[in-house]
């Protein structure tokens, strides 16, 4: 499998410059090959720059940021699943801390909510508690 990096893009749902930026950023490396002539000058990548490339669109959404990316992609080489395990549930424990944060805005609103549709008069009880003070 031959890509071009338009159609690598395509294969991993980013644009362009989000495969650039991860190069830049050292997630995903740039082809040994070098561009040649014959080529017309344009790189070409294969199904493991796609895995690749879809596992960090993955791991960001499951809120990893690029720098615990890379170090998972490294500890992929080295197997050390000890400190994959470990970054996983530091994850794990953010998540966890943001659900409970979001279920706490959530509980408020619907107080805020509930509020408005009993009280009659005077200003609206969400629009007051968005108000800075």
């Amino acid at each position: 499998m031959a890509l071009t990096i338009a159609k690598l893009a395509a294969e991993g749902g980013v644009g362009v410059e989000t495969i650039r930026y991860y190069q830049r950023r050292g997630l995903i490396d740039l082809p040994e090959r070098p561009r040649t002539g014959l080529t017309g000058g344009v790189r070409h990548y294969g199904a493991g720059d796609v895995r690749r490339l879809r596992f960090i669109r993955s791991a960001q959404t499951a809120g990893f940021t690029l720098d615990e990316i890379r170090e998972l992609l490294a500890l992929d080489a080295s197997e050390d699943r000890a400190r994959a395990r470990n970054l996983a549930a530091g994850r794990i424990a953010a998540l966890d801390q943001q659900i409970a944060e979001l279920r706490q805005a959530r509980a408020a609103l619907a107080r805020l909510a509930d509020d408005c549709a009993h009280e009659r008069g005077g200003p609206c009880p969400i629009l007051a508690a968005f108000e800075p003070d």
